[in-house]
């Protein structure tokens, strides 16, 4: 059994769509007895209907970079937590505050505040039918349980500098992601390395042969653990940590079939 496994957002979803052909070899890849799913910084309420509009299928979900692991039945299976009371102290960093949004993600829901023109967050909850609840900045120390802080800026420094002010902070106990203009922020030990090694042992598929693709940082963990691929609209940093360069993640697929 092989095991593939796909960064969304810049590697399997490009130019505001998922191609119909990585679509049919993603069907062609489970058809032969191997495992796919999608290894992402999005929240599980995003990716589901996303992936299922464009018809592609999947074996598990690892979503917010691995925090909340999930089966082909779309029920979570495992939930990473972040302490209330951290994300608050988080909120209040000075290059943390310039962003846009606050997004907090849940196993069946994200909270938001803080919210600025630009935000992704809730022109994609409308199109895509996912559930956001929303707070006031002084609910952030008593959520419930949450497994992911999400940034958004409207420029890579600023993504940049508010990642670097966290994991100079915080960095024992927290990783910041930064993703272009985005920034993901996780409990240290979460990784994609992290989700695709528990995925495995949650789903009883140790000893596969791993296929991991991704486009980002965030997705460096996998790439150099796993000898992964990357996609040519990669950044140049990405493509010399990766084992080769893809057309896409369906023709990754077929080459190693």
């Amino acid at each position: 059994m092989k095991f593939a496994a796909s960064d969304y957002d810049g590697t399997l979803f490009r130019a505001e769509r998922i191609e119909k052909s990585d679509a049919e070899a993603v069907a062609r890849w489970r058809a032969a007895g191997h495992k796919f799913g999608v290894v992402s910084g999005r929240d599980l309420g995003m990716l589901i209907p996303m992936l299922k509009r464009y018809g592609v299928g999947y074996d598990y979900l690892a979503a917010n970079n691995g925090g909340i692991i999930c089966g082909a039945d779309d029920v979570p299976v495992w939930e990473a937590e972040l302490p209330a009371t951290l994300l608050a102290e988080v909120a209040a960093l000075p290059h943390v505050k310039k962003s846009f949004h606050y997004a907090f993600s849940a196993a069946d829901r994200t909270y938001l505040c803080h919210i600025g023109e630009g935000s992704w967050v809730l022109r994609e909850a409308r199109e895509w039918g996912f559930r956001i609840v929303l707070i006031e900045e002084g609910d952030i120390a008593v959520l419930p349980q949450v497994h992911q802080f999400a940034l958004g800026f409207t420029n890579p420094e600023d993504a940049e500098a508010a990642s670097a002010e966290v994991n100079a902070k915080y960095g024992a106990i927290l990783h910041a992601y930064p993703n272009r203009c985005a920034v993901d922020i996780i409990p240290k030990a979460i990784s994609k390395r992290q989700a695709i090694e528990h995925t495995l042992a949650l789903m009883g598929w140790q000893g596969a042969e791993i296929f991991a693709i991704g486009d980002e940082v965030n997705d460096l963990p996998m790439i150099e653990a796993f000898g992964g691929y990357t996609v040519e609209t990669a950044r140049a940093a990405i493509k010399e940590k990766a084992r080769a360069v893809c057309g896409s993640v369906g023709a990754m697929l077929d080459a190693n079939r």
